[in-house]
């Protein structure tokens, strides 16, 4: 119940575009009155520290007091109709003044150039990038406690700031369940006698629901980040490098099915959506592979399912088999009505023999190949175009994998200390005559990268951009 009133609190201003004035103000003091001042602003917090996810924690608290004050004054029974109205236009005007309080926006001079309610919802619809490497590290249980005593209504607004706003990803209900859970052990174990044990019991009990939130925000991030398609294929190369001995039919048809579960649960307010249908899926994954990888076997073996998930999700690659070389589909195929299946089936053959190779890097070689497939397809000569196309990519192609492979195969391998030691014999080859301010320049660039981007859960855009 909490988790769809919550929807409606963040979508009531998306919505009044077609309803008018008076359903926003409904809406609003709907929730405000079913659930309370102190239950519609703590929704207000974590609604707008996913929204506005770069702003600072008292730009946040300025704007969450003005929604609450306002709910709090025209919410009354008996309050002036007009109330909500006149208090959301001086709340527009204060965004729009110099020195505004409230989270900065580059759009916000774009929307205060427009009047009345186009001004209010072009602002209400103003929304940050979601952060792509989540800041919020969890102190140590004598921090918490101590920060929690001090003052436990400023601890508690600034861990669901930061919280939101580094897993602003996650589904909300997913999100609130963890912050709720996560406050309430606060407050139960700063006051017990024995505070190790009781939050070793409780880190224990809500240790699905931490790993949901955090694999959930990873998931859905990508989700965004992709769309359907490419995160099918982003998925489906994950599993060929983990296990690159299974063929495209074993594996293609769990790549749909995960893509369908982020579809359907990542903008969900239903409570237990990811959850249930991440769970499905595991038990689908678990089923169709532990006969056939030891690895996945161990997964899958009495842990509970979004553990085994966690646990798939983490999995190294593989070793890259022995393969002949990779069949190109025909021209015909790739324009035909399953050209985006055997366009997915060559990079899925590609990232099987080649299985060091990150998210990102075989992200762009599906971008490429879907600009080209597009492009081409709709040309007066679709074979001439493609097979421009292939001789140009053909050149490039190998050695953009074998520098992805090299570098990421390295991190794999060896630790960061020898990983470093490697990258400046490397360079030093390469570049004989750089200076050695240059070579350290270098080496922590790639260092970085590596580090970041090499992993199987690497933030999808951040390590696009590096590349």
């Amino acid at each position: 119940m909490k988790a769809a009133l919550a929807l409606l609190l963040l979508l009531a201003t998306a919505r009044a575009e077609h309803r008018g004035k008076a359903y926003v103000r409904d809406k609003v003091c709907q929730e405000f009155q079913a659930l309370g001042k102190e239950d519609f602003r703590t929704l207000t917090i974590i609604a707008n520290s996913r929204k506005f996810s770069n702003a600072t924690f008292e730009e946040i608290s300025h704007l969450v007091h003005e929604i609450v004050s306002l709910a709090e004054t025209c919410c009354v029974e008996g309050a002036d109709p007009s109330c909500y109205d006149a208090g959301s236009s001086a709340l527009s005007a204060k965004s729009c003044g110099a020195g505004s309080p409230f989270p900065a926006h580059p759009g916000t001079a774009g929307c205060c150039a427009q009047e009345g309610l186009e001004q209010k919802l072009c602002l209400a619809a103003l929304r940050h990038p979601p952060q792509q490497l989540p800041r919020y590290l969890q102190p140590s249980n004598e921090e918490l406690c101590q920060a929690f005593k001090k003052d436990p209504k400023d601890f508690a607004d600034r861990f669901l700031h930061e919280y939101a706003s580094s897993y602003g990803q996650a589904p909300l209900p997913v999100l609130l369940g963890s912050t709720r859970t996560f406050l309430s052990m606060v407050s139960t174990c700063c006051i017990s006698p024995a505070p190790t044990s009781c939050f070793l019991k409780e880190k224990l009990e809500r240790k699905t629901l931490s790993l949901l939130t955090l694999l959930s925000n990873r998931v859905c991030s990508r989700f965004t980040a992709y769309g359907k398609e490419k995160v099918t294929f982003s998925y489906l190369a994950s599993l060929a490098q983990k296990m690159p001995g299974a063929s495209f039919e074993d594996l293609f048809p769990l790549a749909e099915d995960a893509a369908e579960v982020f579809s359907q649960c990542c903008d969900s307010v239903a409570e237990d959506c990811m959850q249930k249908k991440l769970s499905e899926h595991t038990a689908k994954a678990c089923g169709a592979l532990v006969a056939r990888d030891e690895r996945f076997a161990d997964c899958c073996n009495g842990k509970n399912l979004m553990q085994s998930y966690f646990c798939i999700l983490a999995l190294p690659p593989a070793p890259a088999p022995k393969l002949p070389e990779a069949q190109k589909p025909t021209n015909e195929q790739l324009c035909g009505e399953e050209g985006a299946r055997h366009a997915k089936r060559y990079l899925f053959e590609l990232a099987r023999r080649h299985t060091t190779v990150p998210d990102a890097f075989l992200g762009k070689l599906y971008d490429a190949s879907e600009k080209v497939r597009v492009e081409c397809c709709s040309a007066k000569d679709s074979s001439a175009c493609l097979d421009s196309k292939r001789q140009q990519m053909g050149e490039e192609l190998h050695p953009f994998l074998e520098k992805a492979n090299q570098l990421c195969g390295q991190y794999t391998k060896l630790n960061f200390l020898d990983f470093k030691k490697r990258l400046r014999e490397s360079l030093m080859q390469t570049m004989p005559k750089a200076s050695p301010e240059l070579l350290g320049q270098l080496v922590e660039q790639r260092a970085d990268f590596a580090s970041t981007c090499c992993p199987p859960n690497s933030p999808p855009l951040y390590c696009a951009a590096k590349v």
